[in-house]
């Protein structure tokens, strides 16, 4: 049933009498005289994005609940029970962060895998997204499910689905699930299976402790042999979330003991109470853990979001003030300390398209091949997939900008837990020589040329900012690269794979195809900056990353906060 052809008041009187959606009656029938409120709730299903769904919590087709996570479940199961008996013996397993509902969601899908008759695991209690992609590969199962909407503020949730590798789902099963669940257009047709009765029948297995303990005993290979001494001062806050059990765990494994925890952020809370957002990405969720540093005297505050798979990063400036590091920042950080160590043979690092393009200068000059891949970590597991286990050669490290970092092929998903250990390790090592982690960047640059980066979402609500989104995308395609008043160098658009070359005068001098799966991406490249949109495949906005460089940090900031002003006045006008 295609999305124009929805019969909104029918679904909703559906949703408000058949007793199968008792549970929401009540919410719907509140909202009974406000139409626009009925229409957003049904005018749509919530998208299958980046392997998975996220949306706001509440009743609705186009809404986070037990019915939608039924019957995308449902989906799920039938598709692993397509690929045969084994693959449904290898089974599934489940986790879920301290959102809201999480654990909620999390059983009601494992219900419907038990129900199934697919073996099924499930995490007793809340854990990381890379404990959870560590236990697909750990218990060689067939697929994973994470509960989660990683950083979005309190009122969302989200179901994340990892493949057989640990990674997200790859663009082939995501197009099988997929068509799955465009074909089952009733929701009641969708049976309830007791969560509850099939564990105590024993076809639901709690995950044991064992895979945690081998989870962090694995992550510890990734840092020195012998214990890290130093008295390096941490603030550590995991935001409300899986965080919590996990780092303050590996810090101290690590050797780094002088840690401080920012415990109005410690508890599991899906209010999250403290914070507006609980995104590392974002500074005003460190106004605790900053309190905390400056009377301390902290070298390095650290945070992680709900789930932890991402990671964030204050230390001290060249002026001794707290300043953030940004995702691309502490990705260089991280593999530069990494490339410039010892390497196995055929080394190789992956990073997407739309972070920091000085990866690959750094990658050069050690030897390091570079990937670029996709927006999305599910293909950078992809490529360790298609390298490490079907090739000879060895990954080394991972990142995107949006502060996801992965250093080992234990998992394929970002991992927070690891990543707060090396960059506490980097920022030790480095503290041993009398500089700090902004001290170190700067060295970088000297080395391989001043970088700066940023971006801006432009956020396009309901049915009539899908239809903005898309009329924006299709006006500047048909400019054909030339939105600027100077044409770029080169203009890529990844949905027709194609490229173009221009000239100092705005002729094409050479066109040519992407080798990588087509995305709905534009990529513009300048002589001393670039600039790439790319509409979110789990949010109602578009994104718009720009780069610059400089003679130093600062001139490299100025300069791509010149770039966006300039390019989103353009953009602007698109949309007026």
């Amino acid at each position: 049933m295609e999305n124009t052809e929805r019969n909104v008041e029918g679904l909703y009187q559906t949703w408000t009498s058949d007793v199968y959606f008792a549970d929401t009656w009540e919410e719907l029938l509140a909202v009974k005289d406000t139409p626009g409120d009925i229409r957003d709730r049904f005018y749509k299903e919530l998208d299958f994005g980046t392997a998975g769904i996220r949306g706001v919590m509440g009743a609705g087709t186009n809404r986070m609940n037990a019915y939608v996570v039924r019957r995308l479940s449902y989906a799920i199961a039938k598709h692993i029970v397509s690929k045969g008996e084994d693959a449904m013996k290898r089974g599934i397993v489940i986790g879920y962060d301290s959102r809201n509902n999480s654990e909620l969601y999390a059983k009601e899908a494992a219900a419907v895998y038990a129900g199934f008759g697919i073996r099924t695991y499930i995490h007793g209690e809340i854990c990381p997204v890379p404990l959870l992609s560590f236990s697909v590969r750990h218990l060689k199962t067939e697929a994973g499910v994470m509960i989660t909407a990683s950083h979005n503020p309190k009122e969302y949730n989200g179901y994340k689905v990892y493949g057989a590798d640990g990674a997200q789902l790859s663009l082939e099963d995501s197009a099988g699930v997929s068509k799955i669940v465009a074909s089952i257009e009733d929701y009641r047709s969708v049976p309830k299976f007791n969560y509850n009765f099939l564990l105590n029948i024993k076809k639901i297995s709690i995950v044991k402790r064992s895979v945690r303990e081998a989870y962090l005993q694995t992550i510890m290979n990734l840092a020195g042999e012998a214990p890290v001494e130093s008295d390096l001062k941490i603030v550590y806050t995991p935001l409300h979330g899986a965080g919590a059990k996990f780092v303050p765990e590996a810090l101290s494994r690590l050797g780094l003991t002088n840690v401080t925890l920012v415990e109005e952020q410690m508890a599991p809370n899906g209010d999250f109470p403290t914070v507006k957002v609980p995104n590392p990405e974002d500074p005003g969720a460190y106004h605790i853990a900053l309190d905390l540093a400056k009377q301390n005297g902290a070298d390095l505050i650290l945070a992680t979001d709900p789930d932890s798979d991402r990671t964030g990063a204050y230390a001290l400036n060249e002026q001794g003030e707290y300043e953030m590091l940004n995702g691309n920042q502490l990705g260089i950080l991280l593999l530069s300390k990494r490339a410039s160590g010892k390497m196995p043979e055929n080394p190789f690092a992956v990073s997407t398209i739309v972070s920091t393009r000085l990866s690959e200068k750094i990658c050069k000059a050690y030897g390091v091949e570079y990937v670029d891949v996709l927006t999305g970590f599910k293909f950078i597991g992809e490529q360790i997939m298609l390298r490490e286990e079907q090739g000879n050669q060895n990954f080394i490290f991972g990142f995107e900008e949006s502060y996801g970092y992965l250093a080992g092929s234990y998992a394929r998903d970002k991992d927070a837990v690891a990543s707060c250990m090396l960059l506490a390790e980097t920022a030790a090592f480095y503290k041993k020589q009398g500089k700090t982690l902004f001290q170190a960047l700067n060295e970088i640059y000297a080395q391989f040329g001043a970088q700066a980066e940023t971006q801006i979402s432009l956020t396009l609500s309901g049915e009539a900012g899908l239809a903005k989104m898309a009329k924006l995308m299709a006006d500047l395609r048909a400019c054909s690269g030339k939105v600027l008043d100077t044409c770029p160098s080169v203009y890529k658009d990844y949905k027709t794979s194609s490229v173009l070359h221009f000239d100092a005068a705005g002729n094409v001098t050479e066109e040519g195809t992407i080798q990588l799966p087509k995305s709905d991406v534009l990529y513009y490249t300048y002589p001393d900056f670039w600039f790439c949109l790319r509409p979110s495949g789990t949010e109602p906005k578009v994104k718009v990353y720009f780069g610059a460089g400089g003679e130093d940090r600062m001139q490299a900031q100025q300069n791509v906060a010149k770039v966006r002003e300039m390019v989103m006045e353009k953009l602007n006008a698109f949309l007026d």
